[in-house]
């Protein structure tokens, strides 16, 4: 359970540290005896998965609209020295005016130089996190591409 808390608490320490306008924002948070709260940012268009489902595949434009702003967010982590390390089409957020807004930083890390921690979504999932050599930012490229790669074909 101690663990549990730890994550929550890094993520919490995570998004109170980062201000972008392509990350969902933390308002606040509190506790009580059995959980942790964390008041977020109300986005109102939906997850990126549905959209992207529904459309089958976007056409070069739009994938290059939403992968500058994914590769904004990235280089703006990065320079903080935090790692996502979960990009996937369910974590991204779509806001009113239709930009990204990504969100669950579950997996997000703090990190000098690397890791070795084997999380993230099997598909995604770069291949020195599976060989356990340790890993930082190139794995948030990797997802990327990834992402890239579904919107362009589907």
């Amino acid at each position: 359970k101690m663990k549990q808390v730890d994550h929550i608490m890094s993520e919490k320490a995570i998004l109170t540290a980062l201000r972008h306008p392509f990350i969902v924002n933390l308002y606040g948070s509190f506790h009580d005896e059995r959980f942790i709260h964390m008041v977020l940012e109300y986005i109102v268009g939906g997850e990126f998965f549905t959209h992207l489902r529904k459309a089958g595949r976007f056409d070069n434009d739009q994938s290059c609209f939403y992968a500058a702003q994914i590769t904004a967010i990235f280089e703006y982590c990065h320079s903080k020295n935090i790692v996502y390390r979960d990009l996937k089409p369910e974590n991204i957020l779509i806001n009113a005016d239709g930009y990204v807004k990504l969100t669950d930083f579950g997996f997000a890390k703090e990190i000098e130089h690397r890791t070795y921690t084997l999380c993230g979504t099997p598909e995604y999932i770069a291949p020195e996190v599976l060989l356990n050599k340790g890993h930082g930012k190139p794995v948030d490229w990797w997802t990327l591409g990834i992402l890239i790669f579904e919107m362009i074909v589907g």
